[in-house]
């Protein structure tokens, strides 16, 4: 039986073209329940075909072995990442930026995302829309995300007033060009929408999230009877949460029909708030995103959002007026806060980046877990939780 002891692929000066036929032995194991090991997961076209121990592994299959201490997990999965290295989706809406915005992210362990345009004019949306079904063909790119314009305007942030408006009929023809792709996310105002818009996003398989909303509960499950599940970056550009008046924050921490993103970096959210979603969320519901900006995998500290220059300062991006803008943020850093700024545990910090956006996205029968049949889409992680190495359908790339 061929070995490799170290962290690298079988054969590290000339890597398989393919996915090809090799196992990998690790110490540790997160399987998207529990975390065990040692354990061996064997690997074939692209495909988990089984997970077991080292007795398992066919005498002639390549091994790629762990070093001490590592923890083999489901690659992480982002439903909300607005750009990275140095591409806003809105100023490249195109299946090329779409990859150089996954590429940028899988240094920080995340194997499947979703490219998210921000509020921006239809035929901005239009062209994203159509460049989604040529961008899920690059690795990491698993479909589309379209946040607003469909928003309440007082709650816009940092997104442009003079973009945000109301769902037409119109919207609905082009929004309807995600259906088909693997995973489709629109997040809109409830109280903004028609009556019967939610249920047309629906109905094309498409998953809705409410955000940069005032909705009231009643509203919020009014729109969840259309198909409404999820909720965009809670406690960011909501409606505060009263003694009476839950709103959209308190709908989200109580009702278990909803799954939540939650903006990871301890700052856009602070640690004591991030700890309340946990305990009260928990992680079959909620998910860890990033929200990320063109800074994530950019030399520069700056980038223009839409006319406006965005500065990075204190981990922080704002825009010229302090409104916060995104996050510069990966994936790899949002399950370390969970584990230090939270009750999390560690199992429970790797299901939010990884089991838990996968089984929102309707994917968990093929992402999010290590089990037969599950595509080969895999972290690496030394002890301390930084990325060593990813696999996406059985195709490694160092960090």
């Amino acid at each position: 039986m061929t070995e490799y002891p170290s962290a690298r692929p079988p054969d590290a000066q000339h890597p398989p073209a393919g996915p090809g036929r090799f196992a990998i032995i690790t110490p540790r194991l997160f399987d998207g329940d529990t975390v065990r090991g040692p354990a061996a997961v064997l690997i074939e076209a692209g495909r988990i075909v089984a997970v077991g121990t080292l007795s398992d592994v066919p005498e002639a299959m390549p091994i790629h072995r762990l070093p001490d201490g590592a923890l083999l997990a489901p690659g992480f999965i982002d439903v909300q990442v607005n750009g990275g290295g140095g591409v806003l989706l809105n100023d490249e809406p195109t299946a090329d930026g779409m990859a150089v915005i996954a590429r940028a992210h899988r240094r920080h362990g995340t194997t499947g995302l979703l490219p998210t345009l921000i509020s921006d004019t239809p035929e901005v949306m239009a062209a994203a829309v159509a460049a989604a079904q040529d961008g899920v063909r690059h690795p990491g790119v698993l479909g589309l995300h379209v946040e607003g314009p469909f928003f309440n305007p007082l709650r816009k942030g940092v997104h442009r007033a003079d973009m945000i408006r109301p769902p037409q009929p119109a919207d609905l023809e082009i929004l309807a060009g995600l259906a088909g792709l693997p995973a489709a996310v629109v997040t809109l105002a409830p109280e903004m929408a028609p009556q019967g818009f939610i249920a047309g996003l629906s109905r094309h398989g498409i998953r809705v999230c409410a955000g940069h909303s005032e909705a009231s509960a009643a509203q919020v499950r009014a729109a969840m009877a259309e198909g409404l599940s999820g909720v965009t970056h809670l406690f960011n550009a909501m409606a505060p949460m009263t003694a009476r008046v839950p709103g959209l924050a308190g709908t989200a921490l109580t009702d278990p029909g909803l799954f939540v993103g939650l903006i990871a970096d301890g700052l856009t959210v602070g640690p004591a708030l991030f700890d309340l979603a946990v305990r009260a969320i928990g992680p079959s519901r909620l998910m860890l995103v990033t929200d990320a900006m063109p800074s994530v995998g950019a030399p520069s500290d700056r980038f223009m959002l839409m006319g406006r220059e965005i500065v990075l300062r204190d981990g922080i991006l704002l825009a010229p007026d302090g409104t916060l803008a995104g996050a510069h943020l990966g994936l790899d850093e949002a399950v370390r806060n969970a584990v230090t700024l939270t009750g999390a545990s560690l199992r429970d910090a790797l299901a939010m980046a990884s089991r838990t956006p996968a089984t929102f996205l309707g994917l968990a029968g093929s992402h999010g877990r290590i089990a037969p049949s599950c595509v080969a889409d895999l972290v690496a992680l030394d002890p301390a939780l930084q990325v060593l190495g990813t696999w996406i359908g059985g195709v490694w790339e160092t960090a």
